[in-house]
């Protein structure tokens, strides 16, 4: 009787599918039944690993040289979460560096269900100062540190 894959073979496997751009390989990584939560975008959470393959089949067409650089990741004997950049070049030739952590549980040989936490590459705007003040009120976005109602 086959074992089935452990998480340490699943991520492998994820990482080298997707890599390969081999769209059978990468979505036999998960479960028919997958789960994703998107916590900070729970609109894009989904469920199906025909979902998967929908989302694949249209990255893989629009950013041909699109590849995950793991940056570190950790095995458990349930599953595994992992840190990467997803970097590639869209056919019109928009750059695409993306940053994620994809936190998955392993059931049988298959991702079972995932959280991820992935966001676009800002390489400028708003300083951290400036972030945490419009969050909390104090400034506004496009203050620059200044306290929103001062004078320039």
């Amino acid at each position: 009787m086959v074992q089935p894959r452990t998480p340490a073979d699943v991520l492998d496997e994820l990482v080298a599918s997707t890599n390969s751009h081999d769209l059978d390989a990468l979505v036999d990584c998960f479960a028919d039944d997958y789960e994703l939560t998107d916590p900070g975008h729970p609109a894009r959470s989904f469920t199906g690993a025909r979902q998967v393959r929908k989302n694949w089949t249209t990255m893989f067409a629009a950013v041909p040289d699109i590849h995950i650089d793991v940056q570190q990741h950790v095995v458990t004997t349930d599953g595994f979460w992992l840190e990467a950049a997803q970097v590639g070049t869209r056919r019109d030739g928009v750059k695409l560096t993306g940053q994620m952590v994809f936190i998955a549980s392993v059931s049988g040989g298959r991702i079972a269900s995932a959280h991820i936490y992935v966001s676009p590459v800002e390489t400028g705007g708003p300083d951290i100062d400036t972030v945490f003040g419009a969050m909390a009120g104090t400034l506004t976005a496009r203050s620059g540190g200044t306290r929103a109602g001062a004078d320039s």
